[in-house]
């Protein structure tokens, strides 16, 4: 019995990474654009944010915050998609510079550190890290995926 649920166990883990490998972060060209704000994503890659859906197309976004705004205003910016379509969500990690998960990201709220566009969540691939950044500039909330929501990003702007 507990042979089978180990290898249940090691199945399920696998399939995770499959599924992960499946839609990779892509790089940001000189032509694409955030679909919230209009900007050229590729002049900033350190906060660069992503949605890659399953059919392989991806909208690229100049930081989180828009990204956000995206996720929340689906008949605005994707009117075509739903949120069953996103195959991964990616955030630029502001130490390592290198995308991370965005559902399991931590995001670090009221920084003195500003995005592109302003004042913006900065996302971190771990807790102790993220909190490390906020004694040293100032943050006032720390949040996970699930606690951004659009009253956050109203704050923001």
């Amino acid at each position: 019995m507990k042979r089978l649920m180990l290898a249940a166990a090691l199945l399920a883990l696998l399939g995770g990474a499959v599924q992960a490998a499946e839609y990779r972060p892509v790089t940001a060209t000189a032509k694409d654009r955030c679909p919230v704000c209009g900007m050229f994503v590729a002049k900033y890659p350190d906060f660069l944010a992503q949605v890659i859906y399953k059919d392989g197309a991806y909208a690229l976004f100049d930081g989180a915050k828009d990204m956000f705004k995206y996720l929340f205003n689906p008949r605005t910016y994707a009117p075509s998609r739903q949120s069953s379509d996103i195959g991964a969500i990616y955030v630029t990690d502001y130490y390592s510079l290198l995308p991370i998960d965005g559902k399991a990201a931590w995001y670090v709220l009221d920084s003195d550190v500003l995005g592109p566009m302003g004042r913006e969540l900065i996302p971190f691939r771990s807790e102790a890290e993220a909190k490390g950044f906020m004694a040293d500039h100032k943050g006032k909330r720390l949040l996970r995926f699930a606690e951004v929501t659009a009253d956050v990003l109203k704050g923001l702007d």
